[in-house]
């Protein structure tokens, strides 16, 4: 597992939205972001940029790949993750020999399932007065889960079904096939 800092994160352009086209390969990559800094989520906590930042850094395990938040069915590995500007990004592999692994495979390509959620101890935290969420200010990371309902409804891996983009009919396909979230 790489852990990178933000100054290897992948360059990202802005055109008056945010718009991620990600490709789930038939070798089971994906990638995605397991937090969204900033959302308040379905539990009433907000994850602050820098929450993962010693627990990514000071890690002597790497963090774990399941399906729906289940010790007992790890499904992949994560072969990169690190924080940016905009939450938690990853890129995991589900090793397809582990029928469960097959199985979320098929789901996300399909986009049955596309929600991604992190299990977490809560280090560091405060309560806003007024609105009463939970701000995480530090955390310790656990796990990552593919799921079929994430708390924080923008962690999500985007599927485009791996094929080469040719021209602008290609590009277009493409397009269609992606998710787009305006800001």
């Amino acid at each position: 597992m790489k852990l990178l800092d933000k100054s290897h994160a992948p360059r990202v352009r802005h055109y008056g939205g945010a718009l991620e086209v990600k490709a789930l390969h038939e070798n089971g990559r994906f990638a995605g972001y397991a937090s969204v800094f900033d959302v308040v989520d379905s539990q009433g906590d907000r994850v602050r940029r820098g929450a993962f930042r010693t627990s990514l850094t000071q890690r002597q395990t790497p963090v774990k790949l399941l399906w729906q938040h289940q010790w007992e069915q790890p499904i992949g590995v994560i072969e990169q993750i690190y924080e940016d500007a905009h939450g938690l990004y990853v890129e995991g592999r589900l090793i397809l020999e582990v029928a469960q692994a097959r199985e979320a495979h098929a789901l996300l390509k399909e986009g049955a399932v596309r929600g991604m959620s992190i299990g977490y101890q809560v280090k560091q935290s405060r309560r806003d007065p007024d609105s009463g969420v939970r701000e995480l200010l530090a955390v310790e990371l656990w796990e990552i889960s593919l799921v079929t309902l994430p708390a924080n409804a923008q962690a999500n891996v985007t599927v485009v079904k791996a094929h080469p983009i040719h021209g602008l009919q290609g590009l277009l396909r493409a397009l269609d096939q992606a998710v787009v979230t305006l800001n």
